[in-house]
């Protein structure tokens, strides 16, 4: 289990990481409004990686740190919606 700072809607803000057997969860709390907005930002990230050319939406810098987890799943706050890749 890992805690990550995830800042954004606080500045102590972070999201916890959860290896399972069936893969990693993430809790991500108030890091994303919505799992869509994380799925945006998973997206610009992906192709910031593998320099698409600019302008890029942006993405926080935190997302890098989350996606090295590989999550399974993502879950929020106020989203009953959960990310899957």
């Amino acid at each position: 289990m890992w805690i990550v700072p995830t800042p954004g809607h606080t500045d102590g803000h972070q999201s916890l990481v959860v290896r399972q057997s069936d893969g990693t969860v993430i809790l991500a709390g108030q890091a994303h409004d919505f799992a869509s907005t994380f799925g945006s930002e998973q997206l610009a990230h992906r192709a910031s990686e593998e320099q698409v050319e600019p302008p890029l939406p942006s993405y926080r810098p935190w997302m890098k740190r989350l996606l090295e987890f590989d999550p399974r799943r993502v879950l929020f706050a106020h989203d009953n919606s959960v990310w899957e890749p």
